[in-house]
């Protein structure tokens, strides 16, 4: 597992788009996330621009409790949720699962209550992503 300033990363080299795809849903679930959002972005382009991509899929998640927690101390912090977790296909390197890091993506909002609630998600998605 590796942080890259932003996101939260791992690797699988050996494991199908499809089951890793499954696996993730599985340990957002586990740590009370549900996805709210997805987005096939490689179908996406294939329709839109006729762009032929490897998979590529974004989970948007969220922990209703503390998004709720995020939203009583920042209203307009629903523009940033929820948080986003893609699964890629990576040439010669397998599938990568990347969760965005909540406290980057929060440090331009000067509220501290906020930032507690981001290191608290922050901390989830760390288990998510081992979990997988």
């Amino acid at each position: 597992m590796s942080n890259q300033g932003y996101t939260i990363n791992r690797t699988f080299e050996n494991d199908s788009f499809d089951a890793i795809v499954e696996r993730t849903r599985n340990a957002l679930a586990d740590q009370g996330f549900g996805v709210l959002t997805e987005i096939d972005v490689k179908a996406t382009m294939k329709k839109k621009i006729d762009a032929d991509m490897d998979n590529y899929l974004i989970l948007g998640a969220c922990n209703p409790k503390l998004a709720f927690s995020a939203l009583q101390s920042e209203p307009r912090i629903g523009a940033m949720l929820p948080c986003n977790v893609i699964v890629r296909s990576t040439p010669g390197h397998g599938v990568e699962v990347s969760a965005v890091d909540p406290v980057a993506s929060m440090q331009a909002v000067e509220n501290s209550e906020l930032g507690a609630v981001a290191g608290q998600v922050r901390g989830m998605l760390e288990t998510v992503v081992a979990a997988i």
